[in-house]
């Protein structure tokens, strides 16, 4: 039973959305991350710029350290109402010439004009100090003087997320139009899919000829199968179609046949006349018997054809065996019956039953329309071929009409139905093996089974082994 699941295109959808979503928080962390250093670059210009002009304001006066900072170093930090600012002026000697006394910077600054950057926190504040030096020259005094400048972040975490959805606009604003894009390619991408099952429902039943559409190469595996398998089944079909009509021509015959036969029986009064219609009767329902039999064991070589596993299988045995079951315990002449074998098993891949009935219907065939006086089943080996033959001592089949024999239904002679030969040759071409025959001589009329011959024993399912 076939269960329907979701669509092949909601499925893509699907995976593609999910990762558009993905790629979207993706690109949202990576612009949130840019954003913050390009706030923090812009803003560390400021405060660097605010440390240099305080550093500058430094000078000595009667051998003191003073520092007077301008006005407009504090001005460029104060644009954002929300920041607050902290700095502290440290002079050669270590003493605080002016600012806030606890203002210490993450990093401490080394003895050149080059500033240091860095994070810290500052009452409670999480705060981005900048630290620069200056060199006192001065008869009285001389050293490295410190300038820290603090800045609270909100300026920065302003900008940071202002510039972080911009760029999730923007990157809101393509994926939708690539997704909208995506959409329309995997519509156009299955339109052919849509269009094989357009052309399978629009069909008649009856119609089994392999799909003409142009395809992309992505589906042509999938095409090929289906004709594939409509090429099988259109032969499977046709194959049961003539069998059904070949029976029913085959049977028709012999039902007429008992049918007038009943007729006459039931008219006739003389006791001699009664027996000899009794007979024919007999005759007529055995022949009907076999014909089924047989009619029956065509349709099953053909069905396991398909769908038999082969197993290994001892061919001495199963010969041996098929050749004393086919026997029939009496016969309206004396024959001969013998079997030779190489003395070894003899393994085959293969499927038994079917095996079985193929030696079967030549045993029955060789016994009633051929040995006068003996038949012989024969098991050899040559080479890596195994072989079956029944051989027989009657006249044979004439050489011109070896191929009409393999047909179903042909007349091997009278009462004959037709059908052993071809389920023989069935079961051997669907072993991969040669069906054919070998003419009179001499050691008799021969027919020919040949396998590629498996040398390996099966193995036991206990364990034990092989016999």
């Amino acid at each position: 039973m076939i269960r329907q699941g979701p669509s092949l295109y909601s499925r893509i959808i699907l995976v593609i959305a999910i990762t558009f979503c993905a790629g979207f928080v993706v690109l949202g962390a990576a612009a949130w991350f840019y954003a913050r250093i390009a706030a923090d670059d812009a803003y560390d210009r400021l405060l660097v710029g605010a440390a240099l002009q305080i550093a500058e304001s430094i000078y000595v006066q009667e051998g003191a350290v003073s520092v007077d900072p301008p006005f407009s170093a504090f001005e460029t930090l104060s644009l954002s109402a929300d920041d607050r600012i902290f700095y502290k002026v440290v002079g050669p000697r270590g003493v605080i010439l002016t600012g806030y006394d606890d203002l210490i910077p993450a990093r401490s600054f080394s003895e050149t004009r080059e500033p240091v950057i860095s994070d810290g926190e500052y009452r409670g504040f999480p705060v981005r100090l900048a630290s620069v030096g200056r060199l006192v020259s001065d008869p009285a005094t001389s050293g490295w003087a410190q300038v820290v400048v603090a800045q609270t972040r909100e300026a920065r975490t302003g900008l940071a997320w202002d510039l972080t959805l911009k760029a999730l606009l923007l990157v809101f604003a393509m994926t939708s139009l690539a997704f909208m894009a995506v959409l329309f390619a995997i519509r156009r991408a299955l339109s052919p899919l849509t269009r094989v099952e357009r052309e399978l429902r629009s069909r008649d039943p009856k119609d089994l000829t392999p799909l003409d559409l142009e395809i992309p190469r992505e589906i042509q595996t999938l095409v090929s199968t289906i004709n594939r398998f409509m090429d099988r089944l259109s032969g499977r079909i046709a194959l049961m179609q003539r069998f059904i009509a070949d029976a029913a021509h085959q049977i028709r015959t012999p039902l007429a046949g008992l049918a007038s036969q009943v007729d006459l029986l039931t008219q006739e009064s003389r006791p001699e006349r009664r027996e000899q219609q009794l007979t024919r009767v007999r005759e007529r329902t055995a022949e009907l018997g076999r014909l089924t039999n047989q009619l029956l064991n065509h349709a099953m070589i053909i069905h396991r054809a398909e769908v038999a596993e082969f197993d290994t299988v001892d061919l001495v045995a199963l010969a041996r065996q098929t050749l004393i079951s086919a026997v029939p315990l009496s016969l309206d002449r004396d024959v001969e019956i013998s079997f030779s074998d190489p003395h070894e098993p003899v393994y085959i891949k293969g499927d038994a039953v079917s095996l079985r009935e193929a030696l079967s219907n030549l045993v029955h065939n060789g016994l009633k329309h051929g040995a006068a006086s003996r038949l012989e089943v024969r098991v050899l080996i040559d080479g890596d071929a195994a072989v079956v033959e029944v051989v027989d001592d009657g006249p044979g089949i004439p050489v011109s009409d070896w191929q009409r024999v393999r047909e179903p239904f042909h007349t091997e002679s009278a009462g004959g139905s037709g059908l052993g030969l071809s389920i023989a040759g069935d079961v051997v071409r669907a072993h991969g093996g040669e069906f054919r025959f070998r003419e009179r001589s001499d050691d008799g009329f021969a027919v020919i089974m040949r396998f590629r011959r498996h040398k390996e024993a099966p193995v036991p399912l206990d364990g034990g082994d092989a016999s």
